[in-house]
């Protein structure tokens, strides 16, 4: 019996074979993956062991910006910063937490990663913009209405804010519906829309109720504002009845649509 041809012999070959390729590149394509595995595995540890247990990349330092009340001493004190630790495993946000409880001063605090071994403390203070006596003290008020600091001097040129609330009649009732608080924050929005011009000579700012904010500047004159509401009207009408009537003591923009002043 005659044997297989030719081509029967080659279809045979290519048939045990397989497809062109798939058995001369299968074993070095796995060794290749193999070998990039352990490569990344490599590769990874050596990275945790630099940023965790190495001495490289550790906190050595802490650098303070933006103080102007505080010293960067406080700053650092109240931060902690885990001096020491690999910086990549720093609390940040606990970091800020403590300064916002510790500073009250401190309105706002980035604390960033100054790589390879550095924390900096980016800290933006808190500015007064009225001041209540308390004794022989003064406790500072932010534009927010927040009394954060206790002074022994007051801040110069930041008017004196004056809390007289009825204890009866219609301001009694504003207090208690408002609360203090609340009557603080109305005043710091007065003064913050109170023209440039008015504000300088303001020297205090008093507050019976909500409706009853005035003004005393320092030469005398008053300036009886209202609620803090309708601020920018308020200053436009403050500023042209001034100007209308330069001799007058007494201004009064409480209602804007229906101003006033008197005496000379």
């Amino acid at each position: 019996m005659a044997g297989p041809t030719t081509a029967e012999r080659g279809e045979r070959q290519q048939e045990s074979s397989g497809p062109p390729g798939t058995g001369r590149f299968r074993l070095p394509r796995l060794r290749t993956i193999i070998i990039l595995a352990v490569a990344l595995v490599l590769a990874g540890g050596v990275t945790l062991w630099v940023l965790y247990g190495s001495n490289w990349l550790r906190v050595e330092r802490v650098s303070v910006s933006g103080t102007r009340v505080l010293t960067p001493d406080q700053v650092r004190e109240a931060a902690d910063v885990p001096v020491g630790d690999a910086l990549v495993s720093v609390d940040t946000e606990a970091i800020e937490a403590r300064l916002s409880r510790k500073l009250p001063r401190i309105d706002e605090v980035d604390v960033v990663r100054s790589w390879p071994d550095g924390i900096a403390l980016k800290v933006t203070e808190r500015t007064p913009v009225l001041v209540v006596q308390k004794g022989r003290n003064f406790v500072e008020v932010d534009d927010e209405g927040v009394r954060y600091a206790t002074v022994s001097r007051a801040p110069k040129g930041v008017p004196a804010l004056k809390l007289e609330p009825a204890r009866s009649g219609p301001a009694a009732a504003s207090l208690r519906r408002f609360g203090e608080d609340r009557l603080v924050r109305e005043a710091v929005r007065a003064a913050g829309a109170v023209p440039d011009a008015v504000a300088r000579q303001t020297r205090l700012v008093k507050v019976r109720s909500y409706d009853d904010i005035s003004l005393e500047l320092g030469d005398g004159r008053t300036v009886a504002w209202g609620s803090g509401e309708q601020g920018e009207r308020k200053a436009r009408v403050l500023t042209a009845l001034m100007k209308a009537t330069p001799g007058a003591r007494y201004f009064d923009v409480s209602v804007p649509t229906a101003p006033a002043s008197s005496g000379s």
